[in-house]
């Protein structure tokens, strides 16, 4: 699915929770009381910025994914943007969220919340938009364009640093290892990567035994008609797993993205339904989820066992991964948090 066709994929989500009680609860939950509807929520959403704050040691030349060569002489006005808001949640997280001048629509944690959004039409960049900043370094991924205006910002003179676009787990430290080196902190990015490798390790010991439950993410934008069932490389499919989930559409043998159809719903047999927030509203909440074709006819369905999560978190693949797999852990396994 290119970037184009998922306008999109996320933009994604956060998580707290459940234990268990009547499985046909009409009202969503967001404590303890329900195995039924849940909205994973985490305690904090705010980044953890590494203290003390380090001081870029500049000027430093890196190559971008595609090859071309940048020399970043002062990171003193960043711009870091990309469709997953991953990028930025990294530059905050390495204390440098102080020298940040503009978001992406998927950046929504609260330190960055104040900042001007430089992707008015969903995912892509306005040139003047961005010009009008006057960054000194643009950090981004492929996953945001058009690619011509990257190109017209590289000619104004501003490096622009390209860095892998990959939503697994393991590959987050790799993004925040290749930003830091662009900021000149490499030491500070090493010390990020430890922390976060902590939290993910720390996450996973703690999922619970048993049965692994069968679990389906659904996009969903109901206002536009886009319905999605996640497979193989979807980028949920990674936090399924680590929550201690089945992905039911790799399970069936789906890749990436698929359109959503009643047979294959079916056939998938979910426990669980996972969708962000916004797209569980944009059909018209649980109710509303429950009479699109095929969903009631699925074990999720008839036990109204959906979570759903924050837009801006749970596909960041970012430095709060570790918290987001802890609380959609609980939540997929009918558990309180802990």
């Amino acid at each position: 699915m290119t970037r184009r066709a998922l306008p999109l994929v996320l933009v994604l989500l956060a998580g707290a929770l459940v234990g268990c009680t009547d499985p046909v609860a009409e009202a969503r939950s967001t404590t303890p009381t329900s195995c039924g509807p849940v909205t994973a929520t985490l305690p904090d959403t705010d980044v953890d910025p590494l203290d003390p704050t380090p001081t870029p040691a500049l000027p430093v030349t890196v190559t971008s994914t595609d090859g071309v060569v940048s020399t970043v002489t002062d990171a003193a006005r960043i711009l870091p943007v990309n469709l997953y808001g991953s990028i930025a949640e990294i530059v905050f997280s390495l204390g440098l969220g102080g020298n940040v001048v503009g978001r992406d629509t998927s950046t929504t944690f609260p330190a960055a919340a104040h900042l001007p959004v430089v992707t008015p039409a969903g995912h892509d960049l306005s040139a003047e938009a961005v010009l009008a900043l006057a960054p000194t370094v643009i950090l981004a991924d492929d996953s945001i364009g058009p690619p011509e205006t990257l190109r017209q910002l590289r000619t104004a003179g501003i490096p622009v640093v390209l860095v892998a676009a990959e939503q697994r787990l393991d590959a987050v430290p790799g993004h925040v290892r290749a930003i830091a080196a662009a900021l000149g902190v490499g030491a500070a990015g090493d010390r990020l990567v430890a922390r976060i490798e902590g939290e993910i390790a720390a996450a996973r010991t703690g999922v619970p035994d048993g049965p692994a439950p069968r679990v389906a993410f659904l996009y969903l934008r109901g206002t536009a008609g886009v319905y999605l069932i996640g497979g193989r490389g979807a980028g949920s499919d990674a936090m399924i797993e680590a929550a201690g989930g089945v992905d039911a559409g790799t399970a069936i043998g789906l890749a990436k993205f698929r359109p959503l159809t009643s047979e294959g719903l079916i056939n998938a047999a979910p426990d669980v339904l996972l969708v962000m927030s916004g797209g569980l509203k944009s059909v018209g909440g649980v109710d509303g989820l429950l009479k699109l074709p095929g969903v009631g006819q699925t074990p999720a369905g008839a036990a109204r066992r959906v979570v759903d999560m924050d837009d801006g978190v749970l596909l960041t693949f970012g430095t709060r991964s570790g918290r987001v797999v802890r609380v959609l852990a609980d939540a997929l396994h009918c558990r309180g948090p802990r």
